[in-house]
Parts: C-alpha cells; structure tokens; sequence
C-alpha cells in the first residue's frame, strides 16, 4: 500500500462520484478479514490505514484481566503493565501484529472485496440520482428489444419497457430516440431496475409541461389527464388569470405546441378541454367536441345525464365509446348520454318550466370549449 493508493481513489471520487471515506472502510473491512483468513487468527484486530501515506497496520486489541484464559483476545495486568505502568484492569490495549509479508496477501484478497465494495456504492449513486427522477420524463436510446421488454438506455443504466406499456401504434428499433416516463426505482440484488412507460397519462402532461412555458411557471394549471394511449386523451386546463387562454396557451400559435405533443406520441389525438369547478360546465367541455343541450347532475351518485341533439349522438360517444369513457374519467363524473328524442321519451327533456332556472332557456345550455382536435 502506497500514496499511490490514495491517489488513485482520489480520481475514483471524481469519476464515480464515491466517497473515498467509503472505499477506505471497505478496504480496512476486508484486510482485517484477510489477516484472520490468512494467518489463522481469531484476534480482535484493527487495522489502520494512513490516509497520508497509504501505509496500512495490523493491531491487536486485547483486554487487561487478571487471569488469562484466551491469550488471543486477553492480557495480564502485569504483562500490561510491563508495556505502559498506567494500564488498569479492563482497559483494551493495542499492540501491532503486522505480519512481514502481509501487504501482498492483504492486496491479493481484498481486491474482490474492495471492487464488490466499489460496486455497490456506484449502485448506491445511481439510485439515489434516479429515486429521484420517478414521474418525470426522460429521453433514451433503445439498446436492444425481447419478448418481455424494451431496453432502453439512460446513460448510466438501462430501464425496461414492459410490453404493457409500449403504445400500440408505434414500433420500435434499437438506437431510436424516445422519451419515456419513469413509472418505478426498484433496488435489487444485482442493482438498481428502472421500470419506464409510454403509455402512462403522466407522460402526457410531462410533455405539455416541456412545450407550453405557461404550465412550466404554473401560470396554466393541468388539472385532470384521461389517456387511451396511441389512440386518444383528453386533458383539462385551468388559469386563475383571467387574461390567460388555458386551451390557447396549450394548442400554441398555429397550433405548433399541441402538434409537437402529437408528433412524439406518433398521431395520438388529444383533445384540451377547460376545467370548472362547476360539473355541470366541466362535463359539458369534456364531450367535446360535440354538442351539449342540458346536463343533469345527481349530486349524491355523482353522476350525470347528458342530453345532445339526435345527430351529435355517435359523436358524443365516440367510436366505442371512447369519448364519454374519457370524459368520465376526466371529470370523475358518471355520464350517461340520451339524444333529444330518447330524453323526452323518458320524460327527462324538456324541463319543465317549475325545473328551470336562469341558466336553462330554449338555447343550447352549453356548448364544448374546445380546440379541433390535432392529428398528423
């Protein structure tokens, strides 16, 4: 051992990032291991490691007693005494065992020790860097693909892609650029498992937070995400400033914004609704883009019917029934849809004029607030 040692975990501290103080205590660990493996010893030792000169010795540690039964582990008072008059009886005294030779056999065996040591503390650093990074986005290269997983890298480690959580329209080839959504850190035996998606709805409003400044410095507020990946979702917005656009602010000029979101989700349709605090307006919005004449709200059940005209009916819908599933899920409100006719058939439409208030007349209550939708 040399101040040649000392050196060259000075530079490790720079590269790997880890504390030389922790590589010290491995390898004091792992000579005191040596030294009871090597020389046959069963000693209470310490040993010492000058952080100076990176010379390195062996001390037994020994209790004053009055008798002596295990000359390994105890020393006489009187043989203490001879060493230093101002030991006492259960004092611990330390005497240097150093073996001639055991600086090459200490090398030898705590190499393995030291680099499984070294090891675990950059696993230690990479999960601490990555605990930290669950539900944000990150972009990645994919490395390599298999039946289970996508491998995916992001830089020091690779994450998986489960198969549930790859977006159905899109394929995937090794060295493709994509960003993903850190769903999981697990730490295991073998290191740090990062677990990504694509098809997670936080994806999506990490996006919008990347392309719209507004969201970022939290002048417009996301409130709600429903996503069907790779086919559709809907997002609701909200500003509590009034000269503030939500909707406009997320579809961008010329609609540059939304379409860049569109893009890397490869065509997914995404529909940005404004958020009220009133369901009755909200629910209204989250249909969009079709039509809405009268919502009824049933407080208790949390639940509400929605009446558009006959021929907004298959739009309200959506193609199985996708954008009333959506918009339930948007709003955390049940929706049932009735066209006209089946509303006034159940008795339900029109109001009757003792069930009307202001905000009901022979007008369409509301209709969506809503950009057209983006597709490539």
């Amino acid at each position: 051992m040399s101040s040649e040692l000392l050196d060259a975990l000075t530079i490790l501290e720079k590269e790997k990032g880890i504390s030389k103080d922790i590589i010290i205590e491995a390898i004091e660990a792992a000579l005191i291991s040596a030294y009871k493996r090597n020389f046959n010893q069963a000693q209470n030792v310490r040993v010492d490691l000058n952080r100076e000169t990176g010379t390195m010795k062996v001390f037994a540690r020994k209790d004053v007693v009055d008798e002596v039964y295990d000359p390994r582990l105890e020393i006489s008072l009187s043989e203490a005494q001879s060493i230093n008059p101002n030991y006492m009886l259960n004092d611990v005294i330390e005497m240097e065992v150093t073996p001639k030779d055991f600086g090459r056999i200490a090398a030898q065996t705590a190499k393995q020790v030291v680099t499984q040591r070294v090891r675990e503390a950059e696993r230690g650093v990479i999960y601490s860097e990555f605990i930290d990074r669950e539900e944000d986005i990150m972009t990645g290269i994919v490395q390599r693909i298999d039946s289970k997983f996508i491998y995916v890298s992001l830089g020091k480690i690779e994450a998986l892609l489960p198969v549930s959580e790859q977006m159905p329209n899109e394929t995937y080839k090794p060295h493709d650029r994509i960003k993903v959504f850190i769903t999981k850190v697990e730490k295991t035996t073998k290191g740090p498992q990062i677990f990504v998606s694509r098809t997670h709805p936080g994806l999506l409003k990490r996006l919008f937070e990347i392309e719209v400044p507004e969201i970022y410095d939290g002048t417009v507020e996301i409130k709600s995400v429903s996503r069907e990946a790779g086919d559709r979702s809907k997002i609701s917005v909200h500003s509590d400033n009034p000269e503030v656009d939500p909707v406009g602010s997320c579809v961008g000029p010329k609609g540059q914004r939304v379409q860049a979101i569109v893009n890397e989700l490869k065509g997914e349709k995404i529909d940005i609704v404004r958020w009220s605090e009133d369901p009755i307006e909200f629910v209204a919005n989250a249909l969009s883009p079709s039509k809405v004449v009268e919502v009824l709200v049933n407080e208790e059940e949390k639940a509400t019917t929605v009446i558009v005209p006959d021929y907004q009916l298959s739009l309200a819908i959506g193609k199985r029934g996708q954008n009333a599933r959506l918009a339930a899920k948007l709003t955390g409100w049940k929706i049932d849809i009735k066209s006209e006719s089946d509303a006034e058939k159940a008795g339900i439409y029109p109001l009757n004029s003792a069930d009307k208030d202001e905000n009901f007349d022979d007008e369409p209550l509301l209709t969506s607030i809503h950009e057209p939708e983006v597709s490539e």
